[in-house]
């Protein structure tokens, strides 16, 4: 262990020093009181060092781990603030900008060529991406900034099954009454074993990397036994996981418990990723509960949190056998993300349990998988049909934020039953909902409280087969604003208010997305430049309005507000749109669009095609590479496409190209046709079809 300021810590020091961690004692501002930040690095093996970032935490070299396929991550820890820099091994890495996630902390990163820079206030976890870059192909950097570990372990402490900074090739087979304790340095090869055993701690910052024997084209990772997750369980109870970083590379669900009780798992990171992008849970309970999950992080390629009572086989006759029940389950507090599928699933086709007492809060939904296995995927499905039964209720979901998502729920229990579940304070962040949410079946009890998704998605819930229609209310906070009219351009001041009234113990922040925030009903800003929050060149910047009240109520108000030189003239090629046409495989659509006041707006088309979108005479901007869905669904996902432009009041054109062969019916009727959806918002204008 090595304690140095960080005036004397250099790389060469670090490279000497090998596998101990650095301490560095950094201070902030001016005053000589104030105590200084502290950083841990965990300098690595080379043996799982990742090129393709280079980082600095306060100006000093951090090793980045590979993780699977082309994710990295870094871990680190702090008490404090801390200056990040991340240099990409391609010049033009950032060429199309960089995005932050999650975005309530509002980070904008200044860039130079390869290298972005930013400041974090504190522990955090973060994924660093480019826009839309959220598929299991995309090359993705996790940074991990752990509170200071005050445990003091350290392999002379008595008791403790200690592994120190290294390689390990072995798994790790848990014993009645262990405490485990994996040093930031130390990397185990393997599986994590809690086999019928009690009363076991799992500590520290290291690493578990497991890369089994599963054939990557099958689904194999679902066979129960040790060995063959990164973190297994069977029959344990009372086991507690705390600090570490669980990485699968093979195609295995990654932590599996059955029928096991009283589990809690705090500040772990849980990263899977292969190149068949399928078959990678992050956590499943077959049978059991009992569990606790806080202040986490899930990157999966398929369901992040998944309740089924059992699983044997694809066999109907295994899948038919009665699984054991699922209860008593909180989250809370935790980043998620998934290349494909749902984040929370319950159930499964032909399957038989029962689930109560299901209950998040508090969580950043990064990215939702895109498209559908035989139904749509979504925050939040529970899919037994046809022919699963059982009994499922106490479902609640709490303060949620959504960024990249497809569908809020797809509920559907034709055999009894569903009763009570509850969606309250749940906020669109980012962009809408692909697919509107569905209700089918026996299901009954369900209650939307102050859920604000805007687009499609917030306009209705389609039920099927006679379900009871879900109660639906206001929040009890406004996060709607406005803000200054017209032409918005750089370095200009613009005024924005809340239309929340301010009250005795109102507090209202304002996150600008451009690296910087105000508190205040009404405040003024003045952006530095027209690049947006992405660093695109788009203009579009998020704004955010977080209002809380003194009882704890709270709402999340998001915005996107356009800076721009100049206004777009109306569009004068004619008084009426040229008609629609298709030709060699081509559909053309051009509709005219009246422009209310000069302003930003934001134009967003969504579609289960390739094609562009362009505003007036500007350069089209093309739809994303096509997804195909899975599991035998037809067609591909549907995905959004954003342009966003300065306009003069009046008429200007749109005009959509796409592949004329390919329809989606997951698409609601309003677009320009069943297979495309077009929305805008601008000022005074919330996300909402075009007219």
């Amino acid at each position: 262990m090595i304690f140095l300021s960080a005036h004397v810590l250099s790389h060469r020091l670090v490279r000497h020093f090998g596998l101990f961690f650095v301490l560095l004692g950094i201070s902030f501002g001016n005053s000589a009181s104030a105590a200084p930040t502290q950083v841990k690095l965990y300098p690595l093996p080379t043996e799982v060092r990742s090129t393709h970032f280079r980082v600095t935490v306060n100006g000093h070299p951090a090793d980045v781990m590979h993780a699977a396929t082309q994710y990295s991550l870094l871990n680190f820890d702090t008490d404090g603030s801390a200056v990040i820099s991340v240099t990409a091994d391609d010049p033009h890495f950032w060429d199309g900008g960089v995005e932050i996630q999650p975005m309530r902390f509002g980070i904008r990163p200044s860039r130079r060529g390869a290298t972005i820079t930013f400041r974090i206030d504190g522990p955090e976890k973060l994924t660093i991406a480019r826009p839309g870059d959220h598929f299991a192909d995309a090359t993705l950097l996790f940074l991990f900034a752990n509170p200071i570990d005050h445990s003091r372990i350290t392999s002379k402490t008595p008791g403790v099954r200690y592994y120190g900074p290294g390689i390990y090739h072995e798994s790790i087979d848990a014993h009645t009454g262990d405490t485990i304790y994996l040093d930031g340095g130390a990397v185990i090869f393997g599986s994590l074993n809690l086999w019928k055993v009690q009363n076991v701690h799992v500590l520290g910052r290291g690493t578990i990397i497991y890369d089994g024997p599963q054939n990557p084209y099958h689904d194999e990772g679902w066979m129960h036994k040790p060995d063959w997750h990164v973190v297994v369980m069977d029959n344990a109870k009372n086991i507690e996981i705390d600090g570490i970083t669980c990485i699968t590379r093979s195609r295995s669900w990654q932590i599996q418990m059955r029928d096991s009780h009283q589990i809690g798992f705090y500040n772990i990171k849980a990263i899977g990723g292969n190149p068949n992008d399928a078959n990678q849970d992050g956590m499943d309970w077959l049978g059991g509960g009992d569990t606790t999950v806080r202040n986490s992080f899930f990157r999966a390629s398929d369901d992040v949190f998944a309740m089924q009572g059992n699983w044997n086989g694809y066999e109907m006759a295994l899948l038919r056998m009665p699984g054991h029940n699922v209860s008593n389950i909180d989250i809370e507090g935790t980043t998620v993300s998934t290349s494909i599928s749902n984040i929370v699933r319950a159930g499964w086709p032909n399957k038989t349990f029962n689930s109560a007492h299901f209950h998040m809060s508090n969580m950043d939904v990064i990215d939702t998988g895109f498209g559908g296995c035989n139904v749509p995927f979504a925050f939040m499905e529970l899919w037994a049909d046809p022919d699963g039964r059982g009994s499922h209720r106490d479902y609640t979901f709490r303060d949620i934020r959504l960024e990249d998502w497809y569908s809020l729920f797809q509920i559907r229990q034709p055999l009894p039953k569903l009763r009570d579940i509850s969606f309250t304070d749940i906020w669109a962040m980012g962009g809408p909902g692909m697919v509107p949410s569905v209700l089918k079946g026996d299901v009954s009890g369900v209650t939307l409280r102050g859920v604000s998704l805007q687009g499609i998605e917030g306009a209705k819930v389609q039920l099927a087969d006679g379900v009871a229609a879900p109660v639906i209310e206001a929040g009890a906070l406004d996060s709607s604003f406005s803000y200054t009219s017209g032409l918005l351009k750089p370095r200009r001041k613009i005024i924005f208010t809340a239309q929340e009234p301010a009250a005795q113990g109102r507090k209202f922040e304002w996150i600008f997305g451009d690296g910087s925030r105000a508190q205040g009903h009404q405040v003024s800003h003045i952006f530095p430049d027209a690049m947006g929050t992405l660093l695109d060149g788009s203009g579009r910047f998020r704004v955010l309005l977080h209002i809380k009240d003194s009882d704890g109520q709270q709402t999340w108000g998001s915005q996107s507000v356009i800076l721009s030189q100049h206004l777009l003239q109306p569009y004068q090629a004619s008084t009426s749109a040229p008609p629609q046409e298709t030709k060699a495989g081509i559909r053309i659509e051009n509709r005219l669009v009246r422009v209310p006041a000069d302003g930003g707006y934001t134009f967003t088309l969504l579609t289960s095609t390739q094609g562009s979108l362009q505003i007036d005479d500007l350069t089209p901007v093309s739809t994303p590479v096509a997804r195909p869905q899975v599991c035998g669904s037809v067609g591909d996902a549907v995905q959004p496409v954003h342009v966003s432009a300065a306009l003069r009041q009046g008429m200007h054109r749109i005009r959509i190209r796409r592949n004329a062969a390919v329809e989606n019916a997951e698409l609601p009727a309003g677009g320009p046709s069943a297979s495309a959806v077009l929305l805008w918002e601008g000022p005074g204008i919330k996300r909402q079809l075009v007219p």
